[in-house]
């Protein structure tokens, strides 16, 4: 087997193939899973594991549009259709491909960090919202950006994927900055224009975007220079 400019590729071991899938197939697993216990607590009336607000007050589609706007859920979910993809074929690749594959680290290490440093303070969760919490702000942070630093493929990225993968968190900032002007409501308390003003929380973006394009960087440093036990060189076909 050769790689695409025809040099030989590294050998692929059905062993590797097995475990890098297994453990795409437990991320995909972790993330559903406490979105689903996440809407049935929804549902019920309980505590959104984000925020820890509960209640009947605010109504049910209102509670599920607010979900679905935290930073949290759409980077896991991005994660979660990234490892099922990868479950079906580990050593897939793709201009397009390439650009929602970085999206999926950046955005769920960004979560992770965020979190852990600046919302985990903050809440008091406990019950199914905690478990909620666990899967998808310390489990899938953990585990997507493990899961790629073992078995890649690498190299992947190029600094055009780089530049592409900020229109995502570009447009959800913008997203989140027009919902919560229209309808008062900020995912997060760093980015509540209402309660900090517009400068200052634009301000907190700006902060978050300047250290994903660090974290971005790092990341596409690792791609091109540390080898994975998936090659990049082989072909898609190969999976």
């Amino acid at each position: 087997m050769t790689g695409h400019d025809g040099s030989p590729a590294h050998p692929l071991r059905p062993a590797t193939l097995r475990v890098a899938r297994a453990l795409q197939a437990i991320i995909a697993v972790v993330v559903f899973g406490s979105l689903l216990i996440q809407l049935a607590v929804i549902l019920g009336g309980g505590a959104d594991a984000n925020s820890g607000a509960a209640g009947t007050d605010v109504p049910l589609a209102t509670r599920l549009v607010r979900l679905f706007s935290y930073f949290t859920v759409q980077s896991n979910l991005i994660v979660a259709v990234v490892a099922l993809l990868l479950v079906a074929r580990p050593l897939r690749h793709g201009r397009i491909w390439e650009v929602v594959r970085l999206d999926s680290l950046l955005g769920i290490i960004v979560t992770g960090v965020v979190y852990v440093l600046v919302l985990a303070p903050q809440l008091d969760l406990e019950g199914w919202a905690l478990v909620v919490t666990v899967g998808l702000h310390y489990v899938t942070p953990v585990l997507a950006p493990l899961a790629w630093l073992l078995f890649g493929p690498r190299p992947r990225f190029t600094g055009w994927t780089v530049a592409a993968a900020f229109v995502w968190p570009a447009g959800w900032l913008l997203y989140t900055f027009v919902h919560g002007a229209l309808s008062g409501w900020y995912p997060y308390p760093f980015l509540d224009a209402g309660e900090l003003g517009l400068g200052p929380a634009l301000v907190n973006a700006g902060l978050v975007l300047a250290a994903a394009l660090v974290l971005a960087v790092v990341v596409a440093a690792i791609d091109r220079r540390v080898p994975s036990l998936l090659p990049g060189a082989a072909r898609d076909d190969a999976a």
